[in-house]
């Protein structure tokens, strides 16, 4: 009698290590967020270009028609788009890639957590050493993790991460938010460094206070910086989801 190969019922078949999965989804996250961090035009939400260029390009009725994708003018003779609007892929076409500000080591990421007290999200670790400082993202773009980094035509250096964590302690903040970005007006992006899967939160700075309850200006809170990181990396708004 021939007996059949020996098989291993389903059930009790051991299941894969979720580890792998979700490290193969973070690799393709930080290369989604190299595409469009080191994308001049694609870097922020909006990116300037001249309108004499757009005039000379594409006429002078370009700009006067009736469109949605006008953020402002600029005194600067600049007219602020929407990322991924037609102008802006052609004339950022040929500028050189590459991050805004640089990315950090291991090392210098240790001392920030140092000075901020609490370890950062492993997912926020390999964003600041493996795609940039800072400088790209949602609205205002992703803080710096250490100080000293400014922008081409700024005047004041960009925001600190650790810096802002630092008056926002003595302001009564609780201590294992960080900040990300500022939102637009008095809205800010914080992540939270304790709860589980470390939820972005937005804050309202706006007439709140923290006294009894730290959590009275929150806003909304999104699952984590993965889901949060991947709907601006895939062109989405992180905004959608809160209105």
């Amino acid at each position: 009698m021939t007996l059949a190969p020996h098989r291993i019922p389903a059930p009790l078949c051991q299941e894969p290590d979720p580890e792998p999965r979700e490290e193969a989804d973070d690799d393709a996250l930080i290369k989604a967020l190299q595409a469009r961090a080191w994308d001049p035009g694609l870097r922020f939400d909006h990116a300037d270009v001249p309108v004499a260029w757009i005039v000379e390009r594409y006429g002078k009725l370009r700009l006067a028609r009736d469109r949605d994708d006008i953020v402002s003018y600029g005194s600067d003779g600049t007219v602020q788009l929407k990322a991924g609007t037609e102008e802006v892929t052609d004339y950022y076409a040929d500028a050189p890639r590459g991050p805004l500000f640089p990315p950090i080591s291991l090392s210098e990421v240790d001392k920030a957590e140092r000075r901020i007290g609490r370890r950062l999200p492993e997912l926020l670790r390999r964003v600041y050493t493996e795609v940039g400082n800072g400088g790209f993202g949602p609205d205002s773009g992703l803080a710096s993790l250490t100080d000293g980094n400014r922008a081409p035509g700024h005047v004041r250096d960009w925001p600190c991460a650790a810096g802002v964590h630092e008056r926002s302690l003595s302001e009564g903040m609780p201590p294992s938010w960080l900040f990300l970005t500022y939102g637009g007006c008095t809205m800010e992006w914080h992540v939270s460094l304790t709860a589980v899967d470390n939820p972005v939160l937005l804050y309202d700075t706006d007439g709140y206070t923290f006294g009894e309850n730290p959590h009275d200006g929150l806003r909304h809170a999104t699952a984590s910086p993965r889901k949060w990181l991947r709907t601006w990396a895939d062109g989405g708004d992180v905004w959608d989801e809160v209105l």
